[in-house]
């Protein structure tokens, strides 16, 4: 095990955007996004040099799936360029790129030697980065090792054939390992989880790095999340990163720091109006799909662009009712909840009747009415994009609830075919934290 007086743990949660799906990629509306339990984590510690082994190598190992380790060279941009970071051929496998690795860290990496006053490359030192995430970022499968007691539990195949149960794992990812590699190269007097500058940094910097390993600049209400747990969220302007040059191109460090510690940022994140009330829990259902989100925006935004004053007419009365949901959420008022997250459904429902997207499918629908008719379950809804992600539940916090929830999941499984299962997830409210050292809790599998 690495050293722990030399090492960083730093977690961020996944999210359920319980209201505000679509409309959240328009700055002029916002959106009701919950932090879960389930987090991503990443370990950091120095490689000592030895031989074989670059003095300006970068691992990250993901073991939880079957081979997945990425090594990593870096070099010095000049021109004001950052680090270009290149992934080096292991020779004893398959060379598998994994393209949100490696662009977070030539944003970070770049970040910090291009921070005044300027650092040089010494400041970036050999160190393995180890990424652990909570087992309901996945569905379960029939090679999947199962053992109660292990949090992080293997996989049994590669990652990139594991399915996902949609609750955000690639801004969680981004977000910890970007606020993992902050926290081992830099000085708590530079950069500081616990303190608002700190989580600035973080945030702006994820959503850089996130927005370029996606290949597009998105609403992100994932990242912010990630960042700051559960709030209100209303986009940042896409202008902020729409300049930025590629990473090993002249002036891309210094563009990147101007960039992140702009004082333009104007994404809005109220955490005040977002609570959950004692005696209720947000529970997540996986139905083993998963969605292909681009597609669906591609369809609603057609819509939109063709039908513009009957779009944003909807867009402003799903507004409206999470709102009504976020107060109703925190004071614990049943009933609200079950309306307001009704009208949310009807409406997303709508939105994708007209638009031609799957946004709550017909066994979605199916699934969640007869949910609903169970007593303790107050509301339901398929957050975010929709499709045949993880449902979201919000139940009264007693095992009786739990129980009957479980027990009607593993019957309507037998009875439609289907795969269907209440994973372990909690809505919470916490954001990216640094982790305690724990030699037991962070033991690599």
């Amino acid at each position: 095990m690495p050293d722990h007086k030399k090492s960083s743990v730093v977690s961020a949660p996944g999210k359920v955007l319980l209201a505000g799906g679509y409309i959240v990629l328009d700055r002029d509306y916002s959106g009701l996004v919950f932090g879960l339990s389930a987090r991503i984590n990443v370990v950091s510690h120095p490689i000592q040099p030895t031989q074989g082994v670059h003095l300006t190598e970068i691992v990250v190992e993901s073991p939880q799936f079957d081979d997945d380790s990425w090594v990593y060279g870096y070099t010095p941009v000049g021109d004001h360029g950052g680090v270009k970071v290149t992934q080096l051929d292991p020779g004893t496998k398959p060379f598998k790129p994994n393209h949100f690795v490696e662009t977070t860290l030539n944003y970070v990496l770049s970040y910090i030697v291009s921070l005044p006053p300027k650092q040089t490359l010494s400041a970036i030192t050999p160190a393995k980065f180890t990424i652990l995430a909570d087992n309901d970022y996945y569905s379960t499968t029939a090679t999947t090792t199962f053992t109660p007691q292990r949090r992080f539990r293997h996989l049994g195949q590669t990652i990139s054939k594991a399915n996902k149960t949609g609750l955000g794992s690639s801004a969680a990812l981004v977000t910890s390992l970007t606020g993992c590699l902050l926290s081992h190269y830099l000085p708590p007097s530079v950069f500081s989880l616990s303190t608002p500058a700190g989580r600035a940094t973080l945030h702006n910097l994820s959503q850089a790095a996130h927005c370029a390993a996606q290949g597009k600049i998105g609403s992100g209400f994932d990242v912010a999340s990630a960042v700051y747990g559960s709030c209100i969220y209303r986009r940042f302007s896409p202008a902020l990163l729409s300049s930025l040059p590629a990473p090993g191109t002249k002036g891309f460090g210094e563009a990147v720091v101007e960039t992140v510690n702009s004082p333009s940022w104007d994404q809005e994140i109220n955490k005040e109006e977002t609570d959950l009330a004692k005696g209720l829990k947000i529970r997540m259902v996986d139905v083993t799909g998963g969605t292909a989100t681009v597609s669906m925006v591609k369809l609603v935004n057609a819509w939109r662009e063709k039908n513009r004053e009957e779009a944003d007419g909807l867009f402003a009365e799903v507004e409206e009712k999470m709102k009504v949901l976020a107060g109703a959420l925190k004071n614990g008022d049943e009933a609200v909840i079950r309306k307001a997250m009704g009208e949310v459904r009807r409406l997303m429902k709508k939105m994708g009747e007209q638009s031609g997207a799957e946004i709550e499918p017909n066994s979605q629908t199916k699934m969640l009415d007869e949910l609903e008719g169970l007593e303790g379950v107050v509301g339901s809804v398929v957050p975010g994009a929709g499709g045949y992600d993880a449902a979201a539940l919000v139940i009264r916090d007693d095992e009786g609830t739990v129980g009957r929830v479980a027990r009607f999941l593993e019957e309507y499984s037998q009875r439609e075919g289907v795969k269907a299962r209440l994973l372990d997830v909690l809505g919470e409210v916490e954001g990216a934290r640094l982790e305690s050292w724990d030699g037991e809790r962070w033991e690599e599998l």
